[in-house]
């Protein structure tokens, strides 16, 4: 018996705050997936502004929920509109929204987005709120995007390890049985673009320019490193905001940026002692892959085995969007997106909610 194809577009607006990736996706929402385009609406310096200031939620978040979901439906319009796919067509949208709390250890994860105006705005169904169920079942509540690195992963030699630099790192290891095992593995982009905003005003460092001119301190390397996080067994999840950046106040703009750099690739190459069995290479997805020295540091630390997604043919700018597509169509099926080696929840997770569009029957 022939599965159901959906047709889905998935949204992502990750902890770097740059703006709401939309991608287009058909899937079985098990193994069968195919990616088709993808497009990037940043976010407007203000809006950018505002949800930076929502983080941590000390801020009311109301008025600024409603346009960054306005900006998602906008997302959505562009993609249909630049790549001619008929509104019709799409079955369903996966909404994950913004993160701005995530505190697994308390039992909160929070990530703001109204999946009912986006259904209405959109008239299209949505899937939204992915991974309050799974906090609740006392997991982490992220990573949540392992088992579409897996899907992804069935063609390629396993055991792998996936890399996805956003605001915080996570990885993903398939082993050659398509089991999996993921975590965060530390920060991502978030200390660099922090730093380099406080420093030079510029959201991030472009092409990692700024660490290029500078030197890496490696004491304070080794103090980052030396945080009790590195050492916990996974499933572990972080907050954006969990590494303390003291070790790198003294230093100039340019040495903070290098050394932060390295010490987001120690963090990620330290993740391997976590692993079941080594890994044959390390696909690299976000927009970390973008930065050459963040690039070059992983490959020395990973004996040569980084490369960027799209040396696998995968597209490293859309990865998590194509995930929450992939993610919305297994929600509708009943079909755990969570599970004790990705999360630490007790035991495979259904997750989701549904929003249906007014008069929509």
């Amino acid at each position: 018996m022939n599965k159901k194809i959906w047709c889905v577009v998935g949204l992502m607006s990750g902890t770097s705050l740059d703006g709401i990736d939309a991608a287009y996706v058909e899937t079985d929402g098990e193994d069968r997936v195919t990616c088709g385009p993808a497009i990037t609406l940043p976010y407007t310096p203000a809006l950018r502004e505002r949800l930076r200031r929502a983080l941590g939620g000390r801020h009311p978040v109301k008025a600024v929920e409603r346009d960054m979901t306005l900006a998602h439906a906008a997302a959505v319009d562009t993609l249909l509109s630049v790549h001619g796919i008929a509104r019709t067509k799409l079955d369903l949208l996966g909404f994950h929204g913004q993160t701005i709390v995530h505190r697994p250890r308390e039992g909160v994860t929070w990530q703001i987005g109204d999946g009912a105006l986006l259904a209405r705005r959109a008239g299209i169904d949505v899937v939204a709120d992915f991974r309050r169920a799974d906090v609740a079942a006392g997991g982490e509540g992220a990573p949540f995007v392992p088992v579409f690195h897996q899907a992804m992963a069935r063609p390629l030699n396993r055991p792998i390890a996936v890399l996805n630099v956003g605001g915080v790192a996570n990885v993903t290891w398939v082993g050659a049985d398509h089991d999996i095992l993921a975590f965060d593995t530390g920060p991502g982009n978030a200390l660099i673009d922090d730093w380099t905003l406080a420093k030079t005003g510029q959201t991030l460092d472009e092409n990692g320019a700024l660490a290029a001119a500078g030197t890496v301190d490696e004491e304070a390397v080794v103090r980052l490193m030396a945080h009790a996080y590195f050492d916990r067994p996974p499933p572990k999840s972080l907050d954006r905001n969990a590494f303390d950046p003291t070790p790198v106040a003294r230093l100039s703009a340019a040495d903070g940026a290098a050394t932060l750099t390295e010490f987001t690739a120690a963090a990620a190459a330290s993740a391997a002692k976590h692993f079941p069995a080594p890994v044959t290479g390390w696909v690299v997805t976000g927009g970390g892959r973008r930065n050459p020295v963040l690039m070059a540091a992983l490959a020395r630390r990973l004996d040569g085995k980084a490369m960027g997604a799209e040396a696998v043919g995968w597209n490293g700018d859309a990865l998590e969007a194509q995930a929450f597509g992939y993610l919305a169509v297994r929600s509708r099926l009943s079909l755990p997106l969570s599970f004790p080696t990705t999360t630490g929840v007790k035991q495979p997770t259904v997750g989701g909610r549904l929003f249906h569009p007014p008069n929509s029957g």
